[in-house]
């Protein structure tokens, strides 16, 4: 069963109970009208349709002759309930208004919003051979505070992998025989139904079809940047490209980076069946500048799964609920996608509204209590990595034990790890490895750096190098560009020193003592 079904025999029950208005939340009027189609049928109801362009009309777009003048909402709620109260009618209805909450709005939808409250007080005490219900469509959450008692809102799923394959086959399925062979073969068919996981039913079918227009087959890769169109439209979730070079562009931080490394594993289908739980996610707390942002994108290059960033700034709305809508929408992708890194960047500033009694109408308290719920009931597989720099203005709730795997505190790079950053810079320009004793002298010569001040020095030396004949870069470039930085122990030294008095017993430390180091190895290489 899918999703969708399991959703619409939820409806379908509904009815059955005589609930008169259900609040159906989707952008998908053709994909749930259908199932809606279906789930009344089982309850023993006929379907018809409403809107303001055409009026009532039968769903195969029919228009119903005899109530005429039925393309103002007011008119049609009389109609309804005058089919609710004719004892010849003898037929059970259910009615899809697909334009409704517009005319909802104060002040000028105050006439019809009565209407709809008694029209939803009365429904349940009509004749069950003669019952109606009322099944309005809308693209937002926000229901009427009048309406809260008498509807039922149902949040439609967006398609499954299931539903996505039907829609794929059905696309297959309409193009000429010669085309049907080569459009989507075996080796091709699972990534494509995976490239758009997450997208609306007719949003995967214009990604089918564009990609058939342009490459005459299922192209996973071009179905896949079409999805990344259509994700950055939605304005609620931003995807990134993947980091060249995975956990491999990240110096340092070996006890992080083998935590993550472990837990890949339990994506495979051995740990599946050996009953290993997905991991939920890392909480990372540190000094700025030393890796965590870094981190968020070199796990999913590493998993080989989609980054996806949730700006919750960006998300906020200075209409009361849409914040909220918003958030939640991003949520119901993020479910839909699966597998895939979530990650909530500077977490602290985006929520600081929940604990310093920030003016926002309670925007930053509901943006909370979205994100504390949905991390708690979430059934996907989605890893979240959440960053902050300043812990003391986090949330309590949100460090409560199970919201995330652990905490990691992330500090300035020590000796070996200034060596990795320098080294892991290198690949990352293009540049030829240095002696390990020539590199040992620059990383001294960094000591109270962060590692993005450390990763800076190597563009720094090229601009030098480059303008001195285009030379390769030395170590006395490298030395020099560090010596024109002020790094961030002068700058914030109180602000570290609280940081490292927090973490301590509270966070797992992401960087080996020299102890670990020298019984498990470095982690990295450098050519000598």
């Amino acid at each position: 069963m899918t999703k969708s079904q399991a959703v619409a025999t939820d409806v379908s029950a509904l009815l059955r109970a005589r609930n008169p208005l259900i609040w159906v939340v989707t952008r998908e009027e053709a994909r749930v009208e259908r199932c809606l189609v279906e789930a009344a049928a089982a309850a023993g109801y006929l379907t018809r349709t409403w809107d303001v362009a055409q009026g009532a009309a039968e769903f195969d777009g029919s228009i119903l002759r005899d109530v005429g003048g039925t393309e103002d909402p007011g008119s049609m709620l009389g109609v309804i309930k005058k089919f609710a109260e004719r004892s010849s009618n003898q037929e059970r209805c259910v009615w899809i208004m697909r334009d409704l909450p517009a005319w909802l709005q104060p002040p000028i939808g105050l006439t019809t919003m009565r209407q709809l409250r008694n029209l939803a007080r009365s429904l349940p005490g009509t004749a069950r051979e003669t019952a109606q219900a009322i099944v309005v469509l809308t693209p937002s959450g926000a229901i009427p505070p009048e309406l809260e008692s008498h509807a039922t809102v149902v949040d439609w799923p967006l398609p499954d992998r299931e539903e996505i394959a039907s829609i794929l086959d059905a696309t297959v399925g309409s193009l000429p025989d010669e085309l049907k062979k080569t459009a989507a073969s075996n080796g091709t068919r699972d990534a494509a139904i995976d490239a758009t996981v997450g997208l609306s039913g007719e949003e995967a079918q214009a990604c089918y079809a564009k990609s058939l227009v342009q490459t005459k087959r299922i192209n996973p890769v071009a179905v896949t940047k079409e999805k990344r169109r259509v994700i950055a439209r939605e304005k609620v979730l931003e995807w990134f490209d993947p980091l060249p070079g995975g956990l491999d562009a990240v110096g340092g931080l070996e006890n992080l980076k083998e935590w993550l490394v472990a837990r890949k594993l339990a994506y495979s289908p051995k740990a599946r069946a050996y009953g290993l739980p997905a991991p939920k996610g890392v909480l990372l707390v540190g000094v700025p500048g030393c890796g965590k942002s870094l981190t968020a994108k070199a796990v999913a290059t590493a998993w080989g799964v989609p980054l996806l960033k949730v700006d919750l700034g960006a998300l906020k709305s200075k209409f009361v609920g849409d914040s909220e809508g918003n958030l939640r929408k991003a949520f119901r992708v993020i479910e839909a996608i699966g597998r895939c890194v979530v990650w909530f960047d500077e977490i602290e500033k985006a929520l600081a509204g929940a604990t310093q009694g920030a003016a926002d109408g309670g925007v930053s308290s509901d943006a909370l209590g979205a994100i504390l719920g949905w991390m708690q009931d979430r059934r996907g597989e989605a890893f979240v990595i959440a960053t902050a720099n300043d812990v003391s203005a986090l949330p309590p709730e949100l460090l409560r034990k199970g919201r995330f795997d652990d905490t990691w505190w992330i500090d300035l790079p020590n000796q070996e790890e200034r060596m990795a950053v320098l080294a892991a810079a290198f690949r990352t320009y293009g540049r030829a490895q240095m002696g390990h004793s020539v590199l040992t002298g620059v990383a001294k010569a960094c000591d109270g750096f962060s590692g993005a001040e450390i990763a800076a020095l190597v563009p720094d030396a090229m601009f030098k190098a480059f303008a001195d004949g285009e030379r390769e870069i030395t170590a006395e470039d490298l030395l020099e560009a560090a010596s024109t930085v002020v790094p961030s122990t002068k700058t914030s030294a109180e602000k570290i020193a609280k940081l490292r008095e927090w973490a301590k017993g509270r966070a797992r430390p992401a960087t080996r003592t020299v102890e670990e180091t020298s019984v498990r190895g470095s982690g990295w290489q450098l050519d000598i």
